[in-house]
């Protein structure tokens, strides 16, 4: 079956970036380059391997480390657990200057009656510092979607709730796929903005809940305006406030 490997954009790294966890002490720092393509994998049903590419464009050479992880949400936080269910081909590679690592994924596991996630965590392994400089190590997390044999789509459903003196938006996903929110944004009826957080994943998982905390007053009851983007194009509805506890 012909792979829908989103091949859309890409992501650069150097010293830091979102995602990208560095490890460094006093010194001089130094970092390698790397570009991995596409960043995020999805995978069509009935697909049950596909590629990845590391490219390096440092100056020197570099070693990465591939390890899956099964990836799922749980109270609105992201959760990583140690798997093998998906396999990468090399696991780990070292790569020349301005040289390219294809990476092969094979899915062991055929997904459920719901979308798969997993995320790839590729850690650049640096050489050993020279005395008075710093190497500094990259991590990326490259998210990985495999579908059902059966269709399946996200079915959001928003609110908002009062909980311990915090307001939040609540997305609730009981679809049997992901869904990707971004460029929220809520307003009272009066047509002022609501502000909220902007750290929150934009992946709803399926079966999962994520929270937006709220910045700001508002009504005991009734509802507010969200506008915002996601898989299925741009949302504009009416959210049900909670009364407050």
């Amino acid at each position: 079956m012909t792979s829908k490997t989103t091949t859309t954009g890409r992501v650069r790294v150097a010293i830091a970036g979102a995602g990208i966890l560095a490890l460094c002490s006093a010194g001089a720092a130094k970092a390698q380059s790397l570009t991995v393509l596409p960043v995020n994998i999805e995978m069509a049903p009935g697909q049950m391997s596909t590629t990845m590419t590391v490219i390096n464009q440092g100056t020197t050479e570099t070693s990465v480390q591939l390890r899956a992880f099964a990836w799922s949400q749980k109270d609105g936080k992201e959760v990583l657990t140690a798997s093998d269910d998906v396999v990468a081909s090399p696991p780990a590679a070292t790569i020349a200057p301005g040289a390219t690592q294809v990476v092969r994924l094979v899915l062991r596991k055929a997904p459920g009656a719901q979308e798969a996630t997993y995320r790839m965590l590729l850690d650049q392994i640096p050489p050993p510092a020279a005395p008075g400089t710093v190497r500094i190590s990259l991590r990326l997390s490259i998210p990985v979607f495999a579908e059902p044999a059966a269709r399946a789509v996200a079915h959001m459903q928003y609110h908002v709730e009062n909980t311990g003196g915090k307001a939040w938006l609540v997305a609730v996903n009981d679809g049997g796929r992901h869904d990707t929110v971004r460029s929220l944004a809520l307003t009272g009826a009066d047509g002022a903005a609501i502000k909220t957080e902007n750290s929150t994943s934009p992946y709803v998982l399926a079966g999962a809940t994520s929270r937006w905390a709220i910045d700001g007053s508002l009504p005991a009851s009734g509802s507010v305006h969200l506008t915002g983007t996601a898989d299925g194009g741009s949302m504009d509805q009416s959210v049900p406030v909670a009364a407050h506890n």
